[in-house]
């Protein structure tokens, strides 16, 4: 691993809660997967859950896992395919389950929409979480409680402006730093932009804020 990575990795090892925004290719999965290693080697961590993309749920955590030989000891469970599989996946013993991001809200009704049985949560793609009106946001709200350890990586933050961090953040601290609701966050540090009635279309940051966001 690059320097730069096991800094990463130090850097999730050290703080419960931890944002890793690297460029893609830069080894986000890699410095969480080495993390996690170490946390479950530690007895910090029993069960992480992995949320992703459909395809880098299928294929890319797995993947990481063979490449490294530090990592393969890890045993991972994919939570994929029909209501039956998924089922099924999630009984198996494991170090790391993961699920697509599309399935979430369904885990999260699975187990009453209040807890979940794991201890550990990293949503690889942050981004997939923006829209803090999304069922998939508002059902993995619901169930932050959980986790002991919270993760997000993405190499884009905020890729329409910084309007979309907020649900992001509130996924690692609860609305600790940037308000507990959306709304007080767009009150505090926004202003209407274009609008048409009663709909803003988007909103433009107030001089300065930028810097304390």
């Amino acid at each position: 691993m690059w320097n730069y990575q096991t800094t990463a990795s130090d850097q999730i090892y050290y703080n419960p809660c931890t944002g890793l925004f690297l460029d893609m290719g830069l080894g986000k999965t890699v410095s969480t997967l080495t993390a996690i290693s170490d946390l479950i080697e530690m007895l910090e961590v029993v069960k992480v859950l992995v949320v992703a993309p459909k395809r880098v749920a299928s294929s890319v955590w797995s993947a990481e896992i063979d490449k490294w030989d530090h990592l393969r000891h890890l045993s991972i469970s994919k939570v994929i395919g029909s209501d039956l599989q998924r089922r099924a996946a999630l009984a198996v013993k494991a170090d790391i389950h993961i699920i697509s991001k599309d399935n979430i809200a369904w885990l999260c009704g699975l187990f009453g929409g209040s807890m979940l049985p794991f201890d550990m949560l990293v949503i690889d793609e942050s981004t997939a979480f923006k829209n803090p009106s999304s069922i998939r946001f508002k059902a993995l709200k619901k169930v932050l409680p959980s986790f002991n350890r919270v993760v997000i990586l993405t190499g884009t933050p905020a890729p329409n402006g910084l309007v979309d961090i907020w649900s992001q953040i509130f996924l690692l601290d609860m609305g600790e730093r940037l308000g507990k609701t959306f709304g007080y966050y767009k009150a505090v540090y926004f202003r209407p932009g274009r609008r048409s009635g009663d709909v803003v279309f988007n909103y433009a940051l107030v001089d300065g804020c930028s810097k304390l966001i």
